[in-house]
Formats: structure tokens, C-alpha cells, sequence
């Protein structure tokens, strides 16, 4: 085989072994665009939205701190929805037991002072009061017995002076019959008999003196009993008085009449029912009312007696009604509770106490007429205003100027400050 001049290889004779495809060539490149400008429109918006952005984010903050009262948001009225009406509601109970005959009023009637509420049967009690009666008349009985007695004490007394003053005069003549007879005896003219006869008598005359004497001391003895015995006759009668006394007390409770003028509450007595003492029958409500609102202790730096008040009333659309600081509680609620808290167990947590303040409602509020115990408020104290003064005390000034004399006139001057 003859050797042919070299010649390029054809594609059918190319090798089987594909070379390596070359990389592709990149795209072309493209000059970049030059930045958008910003127009006056957009710049704008976004202003207002950054603006708007501020205003809700002070806006939040500022109703934060009027939330907490905290600067610039801090106000003098102190506030609080702790509060209620109060009223002297008296509870109508009877003094003594026995069955109603009679109950001539009805719930939440208007009654007066001294009207009749409720009646208990009283015959029993008018049989007490004749029997006390009776025993105060048989007591003066015995005390004028004893007044009698003393009486013929005092005539006994009279009649043993009598018995005495003529011992005395027996025994006078007596003596003098004995020393008559002693000197007839010694010259021999009477017989031994007739001196012994005279001796006797003279002997039993002042047995009788001493007798009779004895008999005075008795009747006065006697007068002493009489006046001791008087006495106790007089406690006697005082006695069956007072008995009596407590006996009309009875019967006068078996009606039952109103302390005062108000209204009813709810009558729970029927007629028949049978009632002891201290039954509850009704409720009485007087027209004087006041408010107590219950104020943390923390609100309690300014609060003042006589200071301006006002509270709302949820049952009349929170009508507001004003008043004033009447009286202040002198210790924390929780100091008048059954079981005080005791803070010694090592569990303490500190909470805000209440103190009771006492809100009096202004005059002349035709609302207040519609206020009732136990009505739910918003009482709100101006603690920036100055107290009021209690009408009929004398104003006193609020500041003292000071003098002093000038030489040589010697003229109060006033000072400037």
C-alpha cells in the first residue's frame, strides 16, 4: 500500500470520541439604566405617612399616661366607683310576744313618727296591769296599817311616861313613910309589924319604879319596830310601782308605732301570726341619706373634710348630684371586719386599703329625693378646692400682716413682702 499525502479528516472519518464542547459564549452585556428619580408627589406621601406614623404613636402614649393620671395628665379629683347610699334603716322588731290582731300598713308606705305599724294582742298585759294595780293598792294598805301602828306605839310610849312619872310619886311616899316609920320604931311607937308592912311597900314602890321604866323602854322599842317595819312597807309599795310600771310598759309595746317619720320596707307580719321579742317585722327608711365612699389610702393625701363632691348615680343614667366631704373614717375598712387580716403568716402581699369617707348630699337636689340606701355611685372629691367652713365659725384670715412701729410717730406700718 502506497503511503497517499496526508489530508484532512471528513467528517466520516472523523473519531468516534466527540471532543469537549467549547463554553458558550455569554450574552452580551447591557449598560445599566440610570437610577429613577424620586418625584415630588411620592417624597410628599411618604412625609405624611412618616407624620401620621408619629401623631398614633404619641397618640397611644399620650392615652397611656391620661390612663394612669401620670404627668402631664395629673389631676386634683380623686375618684372612685367604691361608694354606695347609705341610710339609718331601722329594723321594726316587737318588745313582747304574742299573736298580731292587726297590721294596718302596707310595703313601702310613707308613715309619720308615732304611727301605728303593727298590733299585738293585749289582754293578756291589761290583766298584768290590773294585778299590778292591785298589788300596789293592798302594798299602801300595809303602809297605812303600819302608819296606825305607829300611832298606838306613840300613845304606848305616852302612857309608860305616865306609868313612870307615878312609880316615881309612889315610891316618893314610900320612902317617906319608911323613914317616919324607922323613927316611931325607935322610940318604941309602933310595933315591929307595922315597920315591916312599911318596909314592904316601900320596896314594892321602887320595884315599880323600875317596872314602869322598863315598860317606857319597851313601847319605844316597840315605836323603833313600827318605824323599821314602815320601811320596808314603803320599798314594798315602791315595789308594786314599779311592777306596775313595767306592766303598762308591756301593754304599751303591744303596738308597735314608727320611731320616725320614712318608709316601709317590705311588711313580712300577718295578721295571726304569732311574734316574740326581737321578730323582725319590717324595715324602716328615714329621709336623711348620705353617701360613703370608700377611697384607696393612696388618695387620701389631699382629701379634707368640707371639701367640694359630686358623684354620679347609675340608677338615674349617672345623673350627677353634688355634696361635700363630710366626715372621715377614723381607721381602714378592714380594721372593723369580723376576721381582720393578719399579716404575721409570712404570706404578705401589700394592697391598697380603703378608708371610708363620708359624702353629705347638698340641699335642695330634687333628684336626691330619688336616691335610695344602697344605690351604687362615682364619687369624685376636689381635693384642690379649699375645705368648706362649717356655718356659724368665724373666718379666720389667711394671713397675719405684720406691723411694727416706725420712730419717732411710733405708726403701725405694714409690711410688703
Amino acid at each position: 500500500m502506497s503511503n497517499s499525502p496526508s489530508s484532512p479528516p471528513t467528517a466520516a472519518t472523523a473519531p468516534t470520541a466527540a471532543a469537549p464542547a467549547a463554553p458558550a459564549a455569554p450574552p452580551p452585556a447591557v449598560p445599566p439604566s440610570p437610577s429613577t428619580p424620586v418625584t415630588p408627589a411620592e417624597n410628599r406621601k411618604r412625609l405624611i405617612m412618616a407624620f401620621v406614623f408619629a401623631l398614633i404613636a404619641l397618640a397611644g402614649v399620650l392615652v397611656v399616661l391620661y390612663a394612669w393620671s401620670l404627668p402631664p395628665f395629673t389631676t386634683p379629683i380623686e375618684s372612685t366607683e367604691n361608694a354606695q347610699v347609705r341610710g339609718q334603716v331601722t329594723l321594726i322588731s316587737p318588745q313582747v310576744s304574742g299573736y298580731v290582731v292587726d297590721v294596718p300598713v302596707q310595703d313601702f308606705q310613707t308613715v309619720h313618727h308615732g304611727e301605728l305599724l303593727v298590733k299585738i294582742d293585749d289582754r293578756i298585759y291589761r290583766q298584768r296591769v290590773a294585778q299590778g294595780e292591785a298589788q300596789v293598792a293592798t302594798a299602801k294598805a300595809a303602809l297605812a296599817n303600819a302608819q296606825q301602828q305607829r300611832r298606838s306605839a306613840e300613845a304606848a310610849i305616852a302612857q309608860a311616861k305616865a306609868g313612870v312619872q307615878s312609880a316615881h310619886a309612889q315610891a316618893l311616899k314610900a320612902d317617906a313613910d319608911w323613914r317616919r316609920i324607922k323613927t316611931l320604931v325607935a322610940d318604941g311607937s309602933l310595933s315591929e309589924r307595922e315597920r315591916d308592912q312599911t318596909f314592904a311597900a316601900h320596896a314594892q314602890a321602887m320595884a315599880g319604879v323600875t317596872q314602869a321604866d322598863a315598860a317606857q323602854r319597851i313601847a319605844q322599842e316597840n315605836l323603833r319596830t313600827v318605824e323599821v317595819n314602815r320601811a320596808a312597807l314603803e320599798a314594798a309599795v315602791a315595789n308594786a310601782q314599779a311592777a306596775l310600771q313595767l306592766a303598762r310598759i308591756d301593754l304599751a309595746n303591744t303596738e308597735i308605732r314608727a320611731p320616725r317619720d320614712g318608709r316601709l320596707g317590705q311588711v313580712t307580719v300577718r295578721v295571726g301570726a304569732y311574734v316574740t321579742a326581737g321578730t323582725q317585722l319590717t324595715a324602716l327608711v328615714p329621709h336623711t341619706l348620705w353617701v360613703i365612699a370608700n377611697m384607696k389610702e393612696t388618695q387620701m393625701a389631699n382629701v379634707a373634710v368640707g371639701q367640694p363632691a359630686w358623684f354620679t348615680v347609675d340608677a338615674l343614667n349617672h345623673t350627677r348630684i353634688n355634696g361635700h366631704v363630710e366626715r372621715i373614717s377614723p381607721a381602714a375598712g378592714s380594721e372593723f371586719s369580723v376576721l381582720p387580716p393578719d399579716n404575721a403568716t409570712g404570706n404578705f402581699v401589700k394592697i391598697a386599703q380603703r378608708i371610708p369617707v363620708r359624702i353629705a348630699i347638698a340641699p335642695d337636689q330634687p333628684l336626691a329625693e330619688r336616691l335610695r340606701p344602697g344605690m351604687s355611685v362615682v364619687v369624685s372629691i376636689d381635693t384642690a378646692a379649699q375645705p368648706q367652713k362649717p356655718a356659724g365659725s368665724a373666718a379666720q384670715p389667711t394671713t397675719q400682716p405684720t406691723t411694727q412701729p416706725t420712730a419717732p410717730s411710733a405708726t403701725p406700718v405694714e409690711q410688703k413682702p
